[in-house]
């Protein structure tokens, strides 16, 4: 498959939005079955709004981050945004999705590969990326260790009803 990779446009954020909501919506709903309903209904009620109003933040033009999107046969298939900084050296793979019906066939590995390189050439001696360790996010897991990062720190996200 041949993509392109170019900046991100203002024009592109409703598909952007598209492709984040269908991208994400296994993983919203493998939360909210990991969960039960009743923590689900207390602690999961706003996080697709939240992730929206990420993205939207990402895309200010002052929110000091990086995006880019892939296109196949002039069609936005993914993106990937990144942020410099975030500590001395250190840069990070912020939001980003591939469309699920381009799943699989290097678009994300190749965005990931470009957000790398515009983080090295900012000067990164670091990158970092967050991910979820639940069956929903294997697919990003793989991504993610097909562009190079193999060290990672365990974490839990708890509930507890009050």
């Amino acid at each position: 498959m041949s993509f392109l990779i170019r900046a991100y446009a203002p024009a592109d954020l409703a598909i952007l939005h598209a492709i984040r909501a269908a991208a994400f919506a296994p993983v919203f709903v493998s939360f909210r079955d990991i969960v039960g309903p009743e923590i689900a209904a207390l602690g999961l009620v706003t996080a697709e709004q939240e992730q929206a109003d990420l993205l939207d933040a990402i895309a200010k033009p002052d929110s000091g981050h990086g995006i880019a999107v892939a296109e196949v046969d002039s069609a936005i298939a993914g993106f990937v945004s990144w942020k410099p900084h975030i500590a001395p050296g250190i840069g990070e793979i912020t939001l980003n999705a591939v469309n699920p019906d381009h799943g699989g066939r290097g678009v994300g590995t190749a965005l990931y590969e470009h957000a790398l390189a515009a983080l090295k050439a900012a000067g990164m001696q670091l990158a970092t990326v967050g991910t979820g360790g639940d069956p929903s996010h294997a697919p990003a897991r793989r991504a993610y260790e097909k562009a190079g990062f193999s060290v990672h720190l365990p974490s839990i996200y708890m509930y507890r009803k009050l």
